[in-house]
């Protein structure tokens, strides 16, 4: 017999998608603890140079690449609570490891006396940023199947909007914390502080998740409506079964699959460039340290614009589509040249920087760049779909994101080198009117700026219409 409860759905859903979002929220504010203390504290206490921290974010780049191939096979393997809780065990330890890396390296080179305190941080670094890759690529595959289980199909692109907004949140919120923890406590703490909120997030996942069949938090009512679009996934998993996936060798044969390589190669690095390099820019060309008020503040700023601006990615190819009556890909392609404008903000960053002795119109400007990035790397995978058979989108899907990953860390490697280059020639280093470091940044904005426009005339080179490719 039905009880008055039976028929009211619960929303237990929801709480399980507020864990996935605090979830995302500590996989970036962790990432981004070392740039936010690597101007004020680590360069100086270790003796870096602009171009060790390039090798240092330029190996967390494509480490993480790497272990992305083979983390959704892994969360699969283990299931999403199992498989959730040693991801963000791993990253979360991988994240405190780094407030030792000083206690060892003084232990090592003291021992050793040849050894370069320099050069042994570095390589104490890599371990660590290692192990954070690590785990960290586990968060999304987690996280969208966890989504899977608890939303039908109407739902699930909310809800996965809600957790992926963690991502921007935690660029927000890191400002306004880890500089005064490093201040105030010491960089070390900073480290451990915050890679700790991972351990506590695993204590509220351990008890709060099951699948919906079995958790005691899920009525009747609402386990119902989670499993509304069963029937029609099952018939989809049973197409699925009879189509032919591409080998992944295979991909490179066909231009469609270059076109989204080589724009996912051209551009990824733009999006971490400056979500690492951005609080020792303003740093070093305005003198806003991280832990004052105007260098949170520019970053808040920065961030807040692109959060706000990248909405649009998803908006305006449905827009094209629903009142214009444009076909889904051509939607897409035209809403992508739009936002490739956007980046070119970049170009105008360090001249007005300069001109207005501000670094607000900085801060503004990477913003929209930044935005632009968002906006088309929205749709940038969405083409992998549109063109491709579905058995073979997750296949390169990883693929990409695996040259992506390469192209990042090309990106890091180069700025690192250049930065400290540049520094070093001082005023014997010039481009188009600025000297040393300043034209060290100014070059690599050039590069942010213009990567869209490129990459967008290489997709339309390789894909000058509508070719959708056919299992054979």
């Amino acid at each position: 017999m039905k009880t008055r409860t039976d028929n009211i759905m619960t929303n237990w859903r929801w709480w399980i998608c507020s864990l996935l979002f605090f979830a995302t929220t500590i996989n970036y504010m962790d990432r981004q603890v070392l740039s936010l203390t690597y101007e004020e504290f680590i360069k100086p206490e270790f003796h870096w140079t602009d171009a060790e921290y390039g090798t240092v974010t330029s190996f967390f780049s494509i480490f993480y690449a790497i272990a992305c191939l083979f983390a959704g096979k892994f969360i699969d393997w283990m299931g999403t609570k199992k498989g959730y809780i040693i991801s963000i065990c791993v990253w979360s330890l991988g994240a405190v490891m780094h407030a030792f890396c000083g206690q060892a390296t003084s232990l090592i080179t003291a021992s050793n006396v040849a050894l370069a305190v320099s050069t042994t941080s570095v390589y104490l670094f890599l371990v660590c940023r290692g192990v954070l890759a690590l785990g960290e690529s586990g968060n999304f595959p987690a996280a969208i199947k966890v989504t899977a289980e608890y939303f039908p199909k109407k739902d699930r692109a909310f809800s996965t909007s809600i957790f992926n907004a963690g991502a921007s949140v935690g660029a927000l919120v890191a400002p306004l914390c880890i500089p005064p923890l490093a201040k105030h406590l010491g960089w070390e703490m900073a480290f451990i502080i915050i890679g700790g909120l991972g351990f506590i997030w695993v204590f509220f996942w351990a008890f709060m998740y099951d699948k919906p069949e079995k958790s005691s938090r899920v009525n009747p009512a609402e386990l119902a409506y989670i499993h509304t679009d069963d029937a029609e996934e099952a018939a989809q998993k049973s197409a699925l079964a009879e189509e032919k996936s591409i080998p992944i060798l295979k991909c490179f044969k066909y231009r469609q699959a270059w076109a989204v390589i080589l724009a996912k190669v051209i551009t990824d690095g733009v999006w971490w460039f400056f979500l690492f390099w951005a609080p020792s820019y303003f740093d070093n060309q305005f003198g806003a340290k991280a832990t004052t008020t105007l260098g949170q503040l520019l970053l808040i700023v920065l961030y807040t614009i692109s959060s706000v601006l990248s909405i649009f990615g998803g908006y305006l190819p449905k827009f094209y589509v629903e009142k214009k009556g444009m076909h889904p890909f051509d939607a897409r392609i035209r809403s992508m040249l739009i936002f490739a404008f956007f980046p070119l903000c970049a170009l105008l960053a360090q001249p007005m920087g300069m001109h207005f002795d501000s670094p607000w119109w900085p801060a503004i400007m990477i913003g929209l760049a930044c935005a632009g990035h968002q906006a088309w790397s929205a749709n940038e995978y969405s083409l992998v779909s549109d063109m491709f058979p579905k058995g073979s989108i997750a296949t390169l899907t990883g693929l990409c994101s695996l040259l992506g990953g390469i192209g990042t860390m090309a990106v890091q490697k180069i700025a690192g080198n250049l930065f400290a280059f540049a520094e070093k020639a001082g005023s014997g280093f010039t481009f188009l009117g600025f000297e040393g470091k300043p034209a060290g940044y100014f070059i690599i904005f050039c590069y942010c700026g213009l990567a869209y426009v490129v990459a967008w005339v290489v997709m339309r080179i390789c894909i000058p219409r509508y070719m959708p490719v056919k299992s054979e």
